[in-house]
């Protein structure tokens, strides 16, 4: 049955109406806009209704979200969102641009490839492990910037956490009634009630420290694109409040969980991984699995909701049932360390830990990111450090494998498995972390790759006329490191894992 549009979109399909050049005009429809593909731009005219959660069933409130989104989504891409426009004239005779009442406005964006958007590169696979890294380092900078919720408002709150989260159950329930369905759902509720209760105070703790902010809300794969090489956050959630002011691993959360149903776990890793790495906000950890659940549920909802409107069996609502429930029973945690002289391969081989870990339920812990964030440094930044001074110096390298002793402690405390990425020349200090996964209950791996002197050599000359690795390591370091790392022991030799290590 061919579509039937309202007057005032039937009319607009004419591209004389519109100020730019266009061949032709297409439309595409959603459940709550219309958006009109014109040439070289896009214009997105909201429909006049009223949902539970949105509501646009007024032209002044129309307007005021069609500001409210330019505005939001200019935070991140300027170059997109041009204007909004007034539609003057009549529902028949419409005008985009002209002089005249208006009789509906509508947000003008440049338009961009389809097939840039990260859904679309995902399903030909074509996504990589550089533009993830590329992605958390664009996200990770704007939270940085993001308006931080103010303490007395209910933003953050641990009541406003749960509510929603509660709210996916009563309303998932009438609309998977199979007694399969409505038994996972009652696990999940369970088990969200149980987090809930642990996490509570750590909820309040985040709001505290500035964590809730307004986010852009909808970060699945679908909202995300590549242009000219740099991945672009665009289309964020102008219509609520409560759904954009949340908190940082929310958001993240939502475009690891969509990675995960695309089937690219070691892609979801990565992201999250690079995210936490950039941000050193480690303290989302606690709370990653509560809203990587959340948002698996709020993707079911809105697939079973799909399914009643076009008559199908629902399937893909029980797929993200099923992703849920593998988040809430992730693989037992294990503690690798890595273990070797600078440019061996130690950090090949922890991304090959990320990238084949079918569960994405592990962290890496990077020595020289973290000595430089103790030191208030960016990764990459060069400090001028000497050998065995600086940075560098006795005290400094014990600062740091602290460091990474509290963080590996306190993700695998979380149920997160960890590798920590470092040179663990020493026994003692290998022994010290074989000890912590005694403490924690969980397996103990060492990574130790291998590469002969003339190797290690180019490789450290490489990355240095590169400089873009947070490695500071040179040739003197090398030869000193050399002459210093312990061996290890026959007992040591048993935890080695292998695989990690490419051949």
């Amino acid at each position: 049955m061919p579509q039937v549009l309202p007057p005032l979109i039937a009319a607009l399909l004419d591209a004389d109406r519109y100020p730019d050049p266009a061949s032709g005009v297409e439309v595409i429809e959603t459940h709550a806009s219309w958006l009109l593909l014109a040439g070289a731009f896009a214009y997105k005219i909201k429909k006049p209704v009223l949902l539970p959660f949105l509501d646009y069933s007024t032209l002044a409130k129309r307007q005021a979200c069609c500001d409210a989104e330019l505005r939001l989504n200019r935070r991140f891409a300027p170059d997109l969102y041009l204007q909004v426009v007034a539609i003057v004239g009549t529902a028949a005779d419409p005008q985009i641009g002209g002089s005249g009442e208006a009789i509906e406005f509508a947000v003008k964006m440049r338009r961009f490839a389809e097939a840039g958007r990260l859904d679309r590169l995902c399903g030909r696979r074509k996504l990589h492990a550089k533009q993830m890294s590329a992605l958390a380092a664009t996200i990770a900078e704007f939270h940085e910037q993001a308006a931080v919720a103010p303490a007395g408002t209910h933003f953050g709150e641990p009541e406003q956490v749960l509510a929603p989260a509660l709210a996916n159950f009563a309303e998932l329930a009438p609309l998977l009634p199979g007694r399969e369905e409505q038994t996972r759902l009652t696990r999940l509720a369970a088990w969200t009630h149980r987090e809930f209760e642990r996490l509570a105070p750590r909820f309040a703790a985040r709001k505290a420290a500035g964590r809730i902010r307004e986010c852009h809300g909808d970060l699945h794969l679908g909202n995300l694109v590549l242009i000219d090489g740099s991945v672009r956050l665009f289309d964020c959630i102008e219509f609520s409040e409560d759904l954009r002011w949340i908190d940082v691993a929310s958001e993240i959360a939502f475009t690891f969980i969509d990675l995960l149903d695309h089937d690219q776990p070691g892609l979801a890793a990565w992201l999250v991984n690079e995210w936490l790495s950039c941000s050193g906000d480690y303290d989302a950890v606690q709370v990653l699995r509560f809203y990587a659940v959340y948002r698996a549920l709020v993707r079911a909802k809105v697939a079973a909701l799909r399914a009643t409107q076009t008559s199908s069996d629902g399937g893909h609502a029980n797929h993200y049932l099923a992703l849920a429930e593998r988040l809430v029973n992730p693989p037992p945690a294990r503690l690798i360390i890595t273990h070797g002289v600078s440019a061996c391969g130690k950090s090949r081989a922890a991304r090959r830990v990320l990238l084949h870990d079918p569960a994405a339920a592990t962290l890496r812990l990077r020595s020289d990111v973290e000595r430089k964030r103790l030191f208030d440094l960016d990764a990459a930044a060069r400090s001028g450090s000497p050998v065995d001074g600086g940075l560098y110096a006795r005290n400094a390298s014990e600062l740091t494998y602290r460091r990474l002793y509290e963080l590996a402690e306190e993700l695998l405390t979380a149920n997160w498995s960890v590798i920590v990425d470092a040179a663990f020349l020493e026994r003692a200090r290998r022994d010290s972390f074989r000890a912590l996964a005694a403490q924690a209950a969980v397996a103990f791996f060492i990574v130790a790759p291998q590469a002969r002197p003339a190797v290690l050599r180019a490789r450290i000359l490489g990355r240095l006329r590169k400089g873009r690795d947070a490695s500071e390591a040179t040739l003197a370091v090398l030869t000193q490191q050399l002459a210093r790392i312990e061996a290890l022991a026959a007992e040591e030799s048993n935890c080695l894992l292998q695989s990690a290590v490419e051949p």
